[in-house]
């Protein structure tokens, strides 16, 4: 079956396997869009997204508008001539005249098991709650919020120790093997959307900073799943006696020992939580290099029986 002429959109890492995956499939990539170059780092120079790198180092054209409202650039994704666009993370709103203006539509991965979890932080709001799987969820777009039409869908499970960038890292690859294969299924006309069940929607809110606040408060097994969810962005942390932050990179629930929430039970940095205790197993100081917990605890010159002060969490 010959390549299709597509529009790729998207923006962040999960969505350059998919771009690869494309072209590696003999489709044309007729455009790429990505979002505009944002400020970022220590001197606030502009960045461009890994979308936008890729696009550049591959030699395919390239556009970053700021927004797909005006008419001018709604016309110039028209006089691309699509089969189909193809989008992934990319970030901004696709008005009705961008949805209709490619052959076979605009076609979305999104990582999660649609109905659950539309929205921006898909990935973080499973390990949150609790969820036993994830996955990727293809689906024809319309002009609703991750509403549209399913096309094919695949779960993976979530384990007990199953990070944030490990399941951001399986879902990408699976999203562009998926991708690719719900364009040839819809190319061949072999390949038609279900509706969602609406009964089953949730919402993935964009993650904050004060997210990460650890609140000692609650059980270790959730405080766990949130330093797994929240790492590398925007980063678990507890509060320290006499203030500034710890930021916390890995963590497991233990058994909890005699203490009341947020007192530190022995020399390996285990703090006690309303349920169960929560063992810190790497931690980061700001402008430090990350130490392991016991290593922390006698540099900071903290004991057993030493009181983290406790915040609200998510």
């Amino acid at each position: 079956m010959p390549g299709l002429r597509l529009a790729f959109m998207g923006t962040p890492d999960f969505a350059v396997p998919s771009l690869v995956a494309l072209a590696e499939a003999g489709h044309e990539i007729a455009c790429v869009y990505s979002q505009p170059p944002r400020p970022a780092g220590r001197g606030h120079k502009e960045r461009p997204s890994p979308v936008q790198r890729l696009a550049e180092a591959r030699g395919w054209p390239l556009r970053t508008p700021a927004s797909l409202k005006e008419p001018e650039a709604q016309a110039a994704f028209a006089d691309l001539g699509l089969d189909a666009a193809v989008v992934v993370a990319y970030g901004l709103i696709l008005p009705k005249a961008i949805l209709d203006a490619p052959r076979l539509g605009c076609l979305n991965a999104h990582a999660s098991l649609l109905p659950h979890w539309r929205g921006a932080a898909p990935i973080q709001r499973a390990i949150l709650a609790g969820d036993a799987e994830s996955g990727v969820t293809i689906m024809q777009m319309d002009e609703g919020l991750d509403s549209g039409a399913i096309l094919l869908q695949q779960a993976v499970s979530i384990g007990p120790a199953t990070t944030a960038d490990a399941l951001h890292d399986e879902l990408a690859a699976l999203g562009a093997a998926l991708v690719v294969e719900a364009l040839d299924g819809l190319a061949a006309g072999a390949l038609a959307g279900h509706a969602q069940d609406e009964s089953g929607v949730s919402y993935a809110d964009k993650l904050t900073r004060d997210e990460g606040r650890l609140d000692w408060c609650r059980p270790a097994a959730e405080l766990a799943r949130q330093v797994r969810a929240l790492t590398p962005w925007p980063g678990a942390f507890a509060e320290l006696p006499g203030g500034g932050r710890l930021k916390v990179l890995r963590a497991e629930a233990v058994e909890r020992g005699s203490g009341a929430p947020g007192e530190v039970l022995d020399a390996a940095l285990t703090v006690a939580c309303g349920v169960g205790a929560l063992r810190l197993i790497e931690v980061q100081k700001a402008g430090k290099a990350p130490v392991k917990g016991a290593a922390f605890l006698r540099g900071a010159r903290l004991a057993a029986g030493a009181v983290l002060p406790s915040g609200a969490g998510p």
